[in-house]
């Protein structure tokens, strides 16, 4: 008798930076799965279509609802409206983010400041609301952070120290939550993309100069393609990976091996 680990049918998502690149990609990996799709993002019309895509293409619900991620009181509002429609939140996948780059001497305070507002207190405001309306009172849940290679090493090729600081608070927030909350039968795990194309990343990746430093730097000599996250998101999506909790997953071609 086969048996589907994988199975997210009758599932609720919500992915969070939903309207373009790895956001998108981790929504269609889910709903390949059966699971139901919520959209998030702050531009309406973006996850509107990214929602109306995944529908048509994979035959699931979905539901796009904006949000700021940095602002407390739409979080809460954004949550509700969520729990009003499907009256339960099963998988939270915090993707929403930015990035500063620059010497870090000539980084500012606000440019340091709004790196962590977005990466890290966003992340933790969105979980913390879907924990508390959700996921605690079911007693079920799975979280998966977007963290980054750069919250687990440094780089010499391109500065961007308030990145690597709020990836890397990511990285133990997620294993912060994963110790008080996994008597609640919540797991919270982060994943740490090595390098793929995203409209953040594209100019960079695909300048000379970075193209030589990946070939050298990433044992796989290349950069991650579409779908190559896929897998780690369904994995620790599922119900079968009841006992993961805690765990930095990098998918870069080995790039934080060496």
């Amino acid at each position: 008798m086969k048996k589907n680990y994988f199975d997210l049918s009758g599932q609720v998502a919500i992915i969070t930076g939903c309207s373009t690149g790895l956001g998108v990609q981790m929504a269609k990996a889910l709903a390949s799965q059966g699971c139901t799709i919520v959209s998030m993002a702050r531009r309406q019309n973006l996850i509107e279509e990214v929602a109306a895509e995944i529908s048509k293409e994979f035959g699931v619900e979905t539901f796009a609802v904006p949000v700021d991620i940095t602002d407390t009181a739409r979080v809460r509002e954004a949550v509700k409206t969520v729990m009003d429609k499907f009256g339960r939140i099963d998988i939270l996948v915090n993707n929403a983010g930015t990035g500063a780059v620059g010497p870090a001497e000539t980084i500012t305070d606000e440019q340091f400041e709004h790196e962590f507002q977005i990466d890290l207190a966003g992340t933790f405001k969105v979980a913390r609301e879907v924990a508390n309306q959700a996921m605690i009172p079911a007693g079920y849940g799975r979280i998966i952070n977007i963290a980054s290679i750069y919250g687990l090493v440094g780089n010499k090729i391109a500065g961007s120290a308030p990145y690597h600081a709020a990836k890397g608070g990511v990285v133990n927030l997620t294993r912060a939550l994963a110790a008080e909350w996994g008597e609640k039968g919540i797991t919270v795990n982060s994943i740490c993309p090595g390098y793929f194309y995203t409209p953040l990343t594209q100019e960079t990746l695909d300048s000379d100069f970075f193209q030589k430093y990946a070939n050298q730097a990433i044992p796989m000599s290349r950069y991650g393609k579409e779908g190559e996250l896929d897998t780690a998101t369904i994995f620790l999506a599922s119900p079968a990976s009841s006992y993961v909790t805690g765990v930095a997953i990098p998918v870069d071609g080995g790039y934080t091996c060496i």
